[in-house]
């Protein structure tokens, strides 16, 4: 029995490896063929593609980034059309899983899509072809269920994944004794992305917004939790000269600047879930990591910036009003989101510091991401997802 499946990002490459996980112990004698990342690829699957290649967002940066996209595709169609495998998996990767889901439909292959496009919130159209193309869908957010019924899809909420993995490993003081952070003094973390087109967008401007910070409250201490997939070497390209960008790593030691008039960035990798757990506020890119520090209970700024040819698009297509996801789960605003021409480094730090400061608003926004993660459901999503999966085999 074989099992083709696809995760596009970084957080696909984590919920797929879970599900692998959970497959396994249904069909032990399977074989997992795809595209992913290396937790997909250690928990048994036998890569065709890296996912590292395929993550980008917007219109523009995708039309940047067609060559491996295309080389991609050729290579999973061609391979759909030889072994003709028992379930074709997808998670999210919209743009690139459908036009995949439509040659697998004309070979007769079930597929089961897990953690659906965001189709409700932009190009709704959609719909119709998840419809004719998908025979079961797996949804993570709790309003999904609904909105897919009522467009006729046998659609089920599983629960997010997020739960199953979202914890601090360590206290923070532990953390912070690790990190050269004083435990003792306000933490915050720059979160900017898992992408390397996000990176360049947020970083510098966050870096900047840390340097002002740093100017009023020279108590504030800066973390970056890198994502696995980046090399720590990319910062150093983005960052300010002025500031000073330090890795953890003994291995890979940076220091940009030696002036005692500018803050000390440090950069860690391995500890993201334990970085933001001991944060007193994040600033982060807008996406999966904003649920990942509600269910850690971490204040945010959320940031939002793509190309302005990508943002005048979205600004027609987007159909939500909300940009961050903990937003949308909220169903109000819970977190500021500071989008587009707004993401300068004095706008964050302005935000950030007033958020520092008030101290009663930051415990009013730590309940309401309570709330959000009560919404989320409850653990054990990749164990249900395989269940539903394995109604079609």
């Amino acid at each position: 029995m074989q099992v083709f499946i696809i995760a596009g990002e970084a957080s696909g490459d984590l919920h797929g490896s879970n599900l692998i996980r959970a497959l396994k112990t249904r069909l032990p004698q399977a074989k997992f063929v795809g595209i992913g990342g290396p937790k997909m690829e250690e928990a048994g699957l036998e890569l065709l593609f890296p996912s590292s290649d395929l993550a980008v967002v917007g219109v523009v940066e995708i039309i940047g980034h067609i060559r491996p996209i295309l080389k991609a595709f050729g290579r999973t169609t061609n391979w759909l059309r030889k072994e003709r495998p028992d379930l074709l998996i997808l998670i999210d990767y919209p743009e690139f899983n459908l036009q995949v889901a439509s040659r697998a439909k004309r070979l007769g292959i079930p597929i089961f899509y897990y953690i659906s496009p965001q189709v409700w919130a932009w190009r709704q159209g959609r719909v119709k072809k998840l419809r004719c193309l998908v025979d079961r869908i797996a949804v993570i957010l709790p309003f999904e269920e609904a909105f897919f019924r009522s467009h006729g899809m046998e659609a089920t909420f599983v629960g997010h994944p997020l739960l199953d993995v979202v914890k601090a490993e360590v206290s923070r003081s532990e953390f912070c004794n690790k990190a050269g952070l004083n435990p003792e003094r306000p933490v915050i973390g720059l979160v900017p992305g898992s992408r390397k087109s996000e990176v360049s967008r947020l970083f510098p401007v966050m870096a900047g917004a840390a340097e002002k910070i740093f100017q009023d409250r020279q108590d504030v201490q800066f973390i970056v939790p890198l994502a696995p997939s980046l090399d720590p070497g990319i910062l150093e390209s983005f960052n300010h000269r002025i500031t000073r960008l330090i890795t953890t790593d003994p291995h890979r030691q940076s220091q940009m600047d030696k002036s005692p008039n500018y803050p000390i960035i440090r950069v860690v990798r391995g500890q993201t879930y334990d970085a933001i757990a001991a944060s007193d506020l994040i600033l982060a890119a807008s996406g999966t990591v904003t649920l990942e520090a509600a269910i850690l209970g971490t204040p945010m700024l959320v940031t939002y910036k793509v190309s302005p040819v990508t943002y005048f698009l979205g600004r027609y297509l987007i159909k939500v009003p909300f940009a961050a996801l903990v937003n949308l789960v909220a169903g109000h605003q819970v977190v500021s989101e500071i989008i587009q021409q707004d993401v300068t480094a004095e706008r964050l730090s302005q935000e950030a510091l007033s958020l520092l400061r008030d101290d009663s608003g930051r415990k009013n926004m730590i309940k309401d991401l309570k709330e959000v993660r009560n919404a989320l459901g409850k653990s054990g999503a990749a164990e249900r997802a395989a269940d539903l999966a394995m109604e079609l085999i």
